[in-house]
């Protein structure tokens, strides 16, 4: 099998790395995070031009696969625009069921002109498959949503909301909400990124396709989310591990690099093996969903893995690097939040470990 990029999405990778690294050193990137607006409207327009804004909303738009090169460059760099929360993951929910009027509004986000945020989690939920205490009300041909949602990342600068409710005669429906209508209180997370929480009072809204239970499309959702934040995980990992590797080959005690202790050594090469299961698990689920196949189970196992590796690197790099890796201005501390928050997000390891547990009963015992 090929696992080669094409030459088509080498050269969106590359253009999508000049881009980031033109803009964001470690100074430059908290002096944007400390920002208002925490991300750069620039950068934002130059990842429109590119074409990463539109990724996968249209068959010749590109597909998981190209979502999962941006993501990892977007992850090297901890580049803090929402391309996923405020694009290219609301982005595929409308295009997955919305009208063609409702789609026209893609061009927009596109474009870089419209901002969207996937309002579906709330207080209390771990896992996107949680019961939903937001509901939709209907009088005649209008619709109108009640309740609370947070965390909803990009909430805090969304123009449209795709908001998740239940319907008056059961199942899940989706919405769009006017962000002006709505009551917003943002916050930023502790990775440096935003996030807000969205209260909702009997808020107009219109159904996203037909007001039917889109359960199967949320779902469908979450999977492409799911990798791409995958994705965005292995780029952190790599650069975590090459800031460590670095670090190893330059630091000295004893009058010696620290590359000379085998036992630093040693730990290194374990933080490599963690990378290439995750770059694995990554890959299988991007493969996965560019070939139609968007299977939540896969998605589990692909998060589990990339919670793990993470969680691995991201404790040895700061560990291998001593009290410098947890100051401000140096960035590993940051790739280490960012993989944190990565795991915590759509569910943590350990709850994709009971989603896969969950299971067990689904498979044959080997008996021998």
């Amino acid at each position: 099998m090929d696992f080669q990029l094409s030459e088509e999405q080498v050269l969106l990778r590359d253009t999508t790395r000049n881009v980031l690294s033109r803009t964001y050193d470690p100074e430059s990137r908290l002096k944007v995070l400390d920002s208002d607006l925490g991300w750069s409207r620039d950068v934002w327009t130059q990842l429109a031009e590119i074409g990463i804004l539109g990724l996968g909303f249209e068959e010749d738009a590109g597909g998981q696969i190209e979502v999962q090169v941006v993501a990892t460059e977007i992850g090297r760099r901890l580049a803090p625009e929402p391309v996923v929360h405020a694009a290219l993951g609301p982005g595929s929910l409308i295009a997955d069921v919305g009208t063609a009027q409702q789609r026209a509004l893609l061009d927009e986000v596109a474009a870089g002109e419209r901002l969207l945020a996937f309002a579906h989690s709330e207080p209390g939920m771990r896992l996107p498959t949680g019961t939903l205490t937001t509901s939709a009300a209907r009088e005649g041909d209008s619709w109108t949503l009640s309740g609370r949602k947070n965390p909803v990342l990009a909430g805090d600068c969304a123009d449209t909301l795709v908001v998740s409710a239940a319907l008056p005669d059961g199942g899940t429906g989706l919405f769009l909400v006017d962000a002006a209508a709505v009551t917003r209180r943002p916050y930023r997370t502790f990775d440096g990124q935003r996030g807000a929480q969205i209260d909702l009072d009997e808020v107009a809204a219109e159904p996203l396709g037909e007001p039917a239970d889109a359960g199967a499309a949320i779902g469908r959702a979450m999977v492409r989310i799911s990798s791409a934040l995958c994705a965005e995980a292995l780029g952190a990992m790599e650069e975590a591990l090459r800031l460590t590797t670095e670090y190893l080959t330059q630091r000295k005690q004893f009058g010696v690099t620290l590359s000379k202790f085998q036992t630093l050594t040693q730990r290194a090469a374990d933080m490599y093996v963690s990378l290439e299961l995750a770059r694995s698990m990554t890959l299988y689920a991007a493969m996965s969903i560019a070939d139609g196949d968007l299977d939540e189970t896969i998605a589990a196992r692909a998060k589990l893995q990339i919670g793990r590796s993470g969680r691995h690197i991201s404790q040895e790099a700061i560990q291998l690097h001593g009290g410098i890796g947890v100051t401000a201005e140096y960035p590993v501390g940051h790739y280490a939040a960012r993989l944190t928050a990565i795991e915590h997000t759509l569910g943590s390891s350990q709850d994709q470990l009971h989603v896969l547990m969950g299971q067990l009963g689904d498979y044959e015992v080997v008996t021998v």
